[in-house]
């Protein structure tokens, strides 16, 4: 098997647990999502290195950053069917989260990331086109 199809099946098989948990418990996915959040630092480390292997594996497969940007949209799009339901409780969170004066101190590093790959989505699309 190969590096992206693992990849493909790690996803696959945690999705697949997660749907089961939550119709059956949806109790006992609460807890997991407490347990993976609570320790917000090695969240964020194991959340950069895990998607920093993953770009690695895509570009390493012959999958270009352009075609990366159009399914990170797919995802979003489908994240975004996900919570729909809870656009109140959304609105509300987003709300909360603008109000805080250090919004970009505290994402700082998110905000870095995404600048980075859309200027390599717009050098691939506009320079070396």
């Amino acid at each position: 098997m190969m590096p992206i199809e693992i990849i493909a099946l790690i996803l696959i098989i945690v999705t697949a647990i997660k749907l089961i948990v939550i119709m059956t418990n949806p109790k006992k996915w609460v807890g997991v999502v407490e347990s993976i959040w609570k320790n917000s630092g090695l969240t964020t480390i194991v959340c950069l290195v895990g998607a920093g292997v993953v770009l690695y594996y895509l570009l390493k497969s012959g999958i270009g950053i352009v075609q990366i940007l159009a399914v990170m949209l797919f995802l979003a799009l489908l994240m975004g069917l996900s919570i729909t339901a809870y656009s109140g409780d959304l609105i509300g969170f987003a709300k909360k989260m603008l109000k805080d004066k250090s919004v970009i101190k505290k994402a700082w590093l998110a905000i870095i990331i995404w600048i980075v790959l859309i200027l390599w989505g717009l050098k691939e699309l506009f320079v070396t086109a």
